[in-house]
């Protein structure tokens, strides 16, 4: 494995520990312009998060309406109500998303694709990067303010959805991530730089629970006035 990367992993909370866990689930406050520009504004109502670890699923509740959740996997989306029934559906979610723009609108069932790969990705960063079929290659660092990060640029495979194939992730001396950047294919591929801080261990896994995804310029820097997504988790517990 990659000797960033194993640093990185070791930081987090270990590879030892992670293997002996097999969910997460959190309290999710979302925002940013990007749903509003895709015609779903976020309220501020606190939802549950919960995604498995070592498989792409995620859920959260309540989604839509109170009594829905959503269930999302690389090739399934759909929004169920919580005895089960089935309220919508897509099957290869991926493909709805076809010559979308920034600013195409987005109906439901593409808000929960995105909500799942997005939240499944950053609740099981770094540990998914040691995951077959990544492949994963220190780049230049970054340097912001007094600290110089170590990047690491990781190729995802083609079944795992994401944001986009490559991706990059920069970790700081103590090797906590501190910035990740990527492309996001399901709104026309705009650039984003996004930030995370205020970190917590979580039953023995070390984790950041805010996060602010901004739009990204030629030279690499945060548009800092456009806050595309911003996450807040809190109450946070592995299984």
């Amino acid at each position: 494995m990659n000797e960033l990367l194993t640093e990185a992993i070791e930081a987090h909370g270990g590879s030892a520990r992670w293997r002996r866990l097999t969910r997460t689930r959190a309290t999710l406050v979302s925002g940013g312009q990007l749903f509003a520009m895709k015609g779903l504004p976020q309220d501020p109502a606190p939802r549950e998060m919960t995604v498995l670890l070592h498989e792409e699923h995620a859920s959260v509740r309540p989604f839509g309406a109170p009594g829905q959740k959503s269930d999302f996997t690389p090739g399934r989306v759909s929004i169920d109500r919580i005895d089960g029934r089935v309220v919508a559906e897509r099957e290869d979610p991926r493909s709805s998303f076809s010559g979308h723009t920034m600013e195409t609108p987005w109906d439901p069932l593409d808000r929960a694709y995105f909500n799942g790969y997005a939240l499944w990705t950053y609740l099981t960063t770094p540990f998914l990067l040691a995951m077959p079929g990544f492949a994963v290659t220190e780049i230049e660092p970054w340097r912001e303010g007094g600290e110089l990060w170590r990047g690491l640029r990781a190729t995802f495979p083609p079944e795992i959805a994401s944001h986009s194939t490559h991706q990059d992730f920069y970790f700081g001396p103590d090797r906590l991530l501190r910035r990740h950047d990527y492309h996001v294919d399901v709104a026309g591929g705009f650039a984003a730089a996004q930030y995370v801080h205020d970190y917590v261990v979580a039953d023995g896994i070390v984790l950041p629970t805010k996060r602010r995804a901004y739009r990204r310029d030629a030279d690499g820097r945060p548009i800092l006035d456009q806050v595309m997504v911003s996450i807040d988790l809190s109450d946070i517990h592995f299984s």
